[in-house]
């Protein structure tokens, strides 16, 4: 094992944990949070994955843009439920249940949803596409779904077990992440230099934009609901978005443009997350 796999192993090992670490906090209330909001859940439902796509799509034909970066566009449009999203809604004054129960939705929507879209886009495109259900599947399940199901039985079964563990969890994987991201970006800063000509980071910066956008209209009026819907429509699962682009465009170079994404998309949301928090902070009854 060299030290590229060691780091994305750290890397899997922290979002595991993540995930861990909201099952040890959530409840079945969190589960069934958007089950007892039918209209909310159509609109989050609407604006990740069938708004989204569909503008990307129309941008990406608009534009006159390199065959990576209009694939790397594509296969993120159609990537939703980033598995570190929850806690950067919560911060932004989100409603936890809404969050946690979004993510396991669209987590569940994606496996089909997906491979739906990728036979669609292969029409609109008029090429060949492909990706494996299994691999998407297997993603959502091992990355997002388990982790999160175990640390739900613990905090089900043996409840004082799983609030002591709370924070150990969340130290742990916190700390995998931020050394694994580090190495795992000094490693390929090359590529991510070499991503930003031809306008690319405007794009991707456009693209996050729209997506605060179109999520903070979905959600509706309560800024609970449009804080959350809107970060999720803006973010989009790198590894969902790698699998997807590498498989159908293999010989282009992704990683760069996917970490850019990554860089920019947290640099745009900041202000967003800044205005929700003193929203909602100045709501708040005094």
């Amino acid at each position: 094992m060299d030290a590229k796999e060691i780091l994305i192993l750290a890397l899997k090992a922290a979002i595991f944990g993540t995930m861990f670490g909201y099952g040890l906090k959530a409840t079945i209330g969190d589960l069934l949070y958007l089950i007892r909001r039918p209209g909310l859940a159509l609109r989050s439902v609407l604006s990740v994955l069938v708004i989204m796509p569909v503008l990307v799509v129309a941008l990406v034909k608009i534009l006159d843009l390199r065959t990576a970066v209009e694939a790397t566009l594509v296969a993120l449009a159609i990537s939703p439920v980033p598995p570190l999203l929850p806690q950067k809604q919560i911060k932004a004054g989100g409603t936890a249940s809404y969050g946690l129960g979004l993510l396991i939705l669209l987590a569940v929507i994606a496996i089909g949803a997906i491979p739906l879209w990728i036979e669609l886009l292969g029409h609109v495109f008029d090429r060949s596409l492909s990706v494996d259900p299994g691999r998407i599947a297997g993603i959502v399940l091992f990355m997002l779904l388990l982790p999160l199901a175990a640390g739900m039985t613990l905090h089900a079964l043996f409840p004082a077990v799983a609030l002591r563990s709370q924070e150990p969890a969340r130290w742990l994987s916190t700390g995998l992440l931020v050394l694994g991201a580090l190495a795992l970006l000094a490693g390929t800063w090359g590529a991510v230099w070499n991503a930003l000509g031809s306008g690319t980071a405007v794009v991707l910066a456009g693209l996050v934009v729209v997506g605060l956008l179109v999520g903070h209209l979905m959600g509706g009026p309560e800024p609970e609901h449009s804080t959350v819907l809107s970060l999720s429509s803006a973010s989009r699962h790198p590894a969902i978005a790698l699998t997807i682009a590498s498989v159908n465009y293999p010989d282009e170079d992704f990683v760069g443009i996917i970490l850019l994404y990554l860089i920019i998309s947290a640099l745009v949301c900041i202000p967003y997350v800044a205005w929700q928090r003193r929203r909602s902070v100045s709501a708040a009854p005094s």
